[in-house]
């Protein structure tokens, strides 16, 4: 499978799973949680797509996750939890609205970068570093 291929494949796994996500999956720990989908990288075979994804809230649910806390790792955990668990039918609903000849194995992962680029803008302002003029 070609560069572009793998990646516009990834495209649509991830639009399918964003839809998904909002519509058609019910799972209780998913429900009451913004979910986002930041990407999706297939194998270069095709054979397995992992699934880059961001758990959001409330703003006191932000600020447990700032923490990096237990209870934040421990709701980011029963997210991935639920996503595992209806894998299945995502790969089901893809292997549908895509065709291709095998449907990608789906692997889900949080995706810290949002948390890192926060970690460092923190950083970055208590330098106390007065811009030029």
């Amino acid at each position: 499978m070609g560069k572009y291929r793998t990646s516009r494949l990834g495209e649509e796994i991830r639009r399918i799973l964003s839809n998904m996500l909002l519509t058609e999956i019910k799972d209780p720990r998913l429900a009451g949680k913004m979910i986002s989908v930041t990407g999706v990288d297939v194998t270069s075979d095709g054979s397995y797509a992992t699934c880059y994804v961001t758990v959001m809230g409330s703003s006191k649910e932000q600020a447990v996750h700032e923490e990096g806390t237990e209870e934040a790792e421990a709701e980011k955990q029963s997210v991935l939890d639920g996503l595992k668990s209806a894998a299945g039918l995502i790969r089901k609903e893809v292997g549908r609205q895509v065709k291709v000849r095998h449907t990608p194995e789906l692997i889900f992962k949080i995706d810290s970068s949002m948390e890192y680029g926060r970690h460092i803008n923190k950083v970055i302002d208590s330098l106390d570093i007065k811009p030029e003029e």
